[in-house]
């Protein structure tokens, strides 16, 4: 009988992360569980963007470690991130507008690729191998993420929210293990927010991946955690599940204030 790995898909140690003088991050340890969603939350200048920077390979911590399915990511080149299985969108959309949806997509599989740039410039056989096996997942992912209607039109010609769902499927066609998403609610009204809450919850499942979300729309973040880490002036304030972190008092505190928090 196989028995589910129950080890840490993520595992944050101790990060300390300094900028000359100014402490971005202080010793913040925390993991993200195998077929799990993680909420990262904070105020702005909380840190959160520093670590989702560390661990994509954006940044090198100045102590602790981070390991990713028990390989250390200290020291890994960022372009490497998405051959090891860690996927991730950014803040502000960054697609090729003048490609078509469909084109956009699979320039995620190339970045994903494992056969490296000779292959590539030698069209060897595992080059080829790679390319059917992106072509084959992209009309399902398209289907997935309501896309398939849309494949052929440029995606800079698209609304805002669909653009971001281009995004994330260009993240997904690699078939990552761990999903790094960085505000995917920015510019999103409250229906927008919902259809996302749905999409990020059918993907967690269809998929079996692990998400660590950073954002500040507390509701979505609430609503699709089963994990929530809270960070202030880059430091750990609490760990747990929605209910326990918004009912901390150190997270009431930083949000709404002290005296919010002395009534808590």
């Amino acid at each position: 009988m196989r028995h589910a790995d129950s080890r840490p898909l993520l595992c944050v140690r101790d990060v300390a992360v300094r900028f000359g003088g100014v402490v971005a991050l202080n010793g913040v340890s925390f993991d993200v569980g195998r077929d799990q969603i993680c909420g990262l939350i904070g105020p702005n200048g909380s840190g959160k963007t520093t670590l989702f920077n560390c661990i994509s390979g954006f940044y090198r911590a100045s102590a602790g470690h981070i390991t990713f399915d028990g390989t250390r990511l200290t020291g890994v080149p960022r372009h490497r991130m998405a051959s090891l299985g860690i996927g991730r969108t950014f803040q502000n959309v960054a697609l090729f507008r003048r490609l078509s949806v469909r084109d956009n997509v699979l320039v995620g599989a190339h970045h994903n690729g494992r056969s490296g740039f000779i292959a590539n410039a030698l069209r060897l056989p595992a080059v080829r191998r790679e390319e059917q096996q992106a072509a084959a997942r992209l009309a399902p992912l398209l289907d997935l993420l309501d896309l398939g209607g849309v494949a052929t039109v440029e995606a800079g010609s698209l609304p805002f929210p669909t653009q971001k769902r281009v995004e994330l499927a260009r993240a997904l066609i690699g078939t990552p293990r761990l999903l790094l998403l960085d505000e995917p609610a920015g510019g999103l009204n409250h229906s927008e927010v919902d259809d996302l809450a749905a999409l990020l919850q059918r993907i967690q499942a269809h998929f079996a991946l692990s998400i660590l979300l950073v954002e500040h729309h507390m509701n979505l973040v609430m609503r699709v955690s089963h994990r929530v880490v809270a960070l202030e002036f880059g430091r750990k304030i609490a760990d747990g599940t929605p209910d326990q972190v918004r009912n901390e008092p150190e997270v009431i505190r930083a949000y709404l204030g002290d005296a919010h928090a002395a009534a808590a």
